[in-house]
């Protein structure tokens, strides 16, 4: 990825990822400080986290770890709190962090998707919570620091699965997955999305949604065709965007994703 509009900006331009301890997360972490990106890796439980952050430190990258649960809004003020006193300001915020809970096993022992009227409303506000709710504390706590950055960018990490569009096109290929949550989730995060880079339109603040594409994590037991790294990809990118480039879209690796 060409990250040398932002090396023109700052030195050292500074980026945060929600759950960044494994899988896209960890990628879009590990690119980003590839690219001379110093890197807050953030992440609920403090030991992975750290674990994570001291094998890139162990490569040689510049990153360091933050506890994070974006579901306490306690400790993410307390993380952004540590990032402005550390680093002053954020160049970068990816929202990575993301729950699928609404999967068990059928009668031959096989995971299966829980249709749409056998959800829990628990089950539904469990996912809300870190998918949805989550996206938006993070953000609001940390547009402060990203309103000091000379480009900042916020990216939020959708899914393909949130498009209204494909999802009622019985052609795409992945409409027969009706998981009522997760799926509402992430057309949830699309509208969070809107709504941030219509208030944030006059500024350099420039925010995104990103479909990584079905890659094998531990969300969806590692069945995705795709790799972590290939699913980092479209957020590296938006998340180095030039100061001509897009805002309030939906992409990705291949453009633009339909609503």
């Amino acid at each position: 990825m060409d990250t040398s509009f932002y090396r023109q900006l700052v030195p050292a331009p500074v980026a945060l990822v929600t759950g960044a301890n494994k899988g896209i997360g960890f990628e879009i972490s590990r690119i980003l400080a590839e690219s001379g990106i110093f890197v807050w890796m953030a992440g609920r439980d403090s030991g992975r986290i750290a674990d994570a952050a001291a094998s890139l430190k162990k490569a040689g990258l510049s990153v360091d770890s933050v506890p994070l649960d974006v579901t306490d809004p306690q400790s993410v003020e307390a993380a952004a709190l540590h990032v402005e006193n550390v680093s002053g300001a954020l160049d970068i915020l990816v929202n990575n962090a993301g729950i699928a809970n609404e999967r068990r096993l059928n009668k031959a022992g096989e995971p299966e998707v829980i249709p749409p009227s056998q959800v829990e409303l628990v089950m539904l506000r469990q996912t809300y919570e870190t998918n949805v709710f989550g996206v938006f504390t993070v953000t609001k706590a940390f547009l402060p620091l990203l309103r000091k950055s000379q480009a900042g960018r916020i990216v939020n990490m959708s899914s393909g699965l949130g498009s209204l569009t494909q999802r009622s096109d019985p052609t795409w290929a992945y409409s027969v997955v009706n998981a009522l949550a997760y799926c509402s989730s992430k057309t949830a995060v699309n509208g969070v999305t809107v709504a941030f880079a219509k208030e944030l339109k006059d500024t350099p603040i420039k925010v995104n949604a990103a479909d990584p594409g079905y890659c094998a994590t531990d969300l969806n037991g590692h069945s995705g065709p795709r790799t972590p790294t290939q699913g980092a990809e479209i957020a590296v990118r938006l998340a180095t965007l030039p100061a001509d480039g897009p805002t309030c879209g939906y992409f990705d690796e291949n453009g633009p994703v339909p609503w």
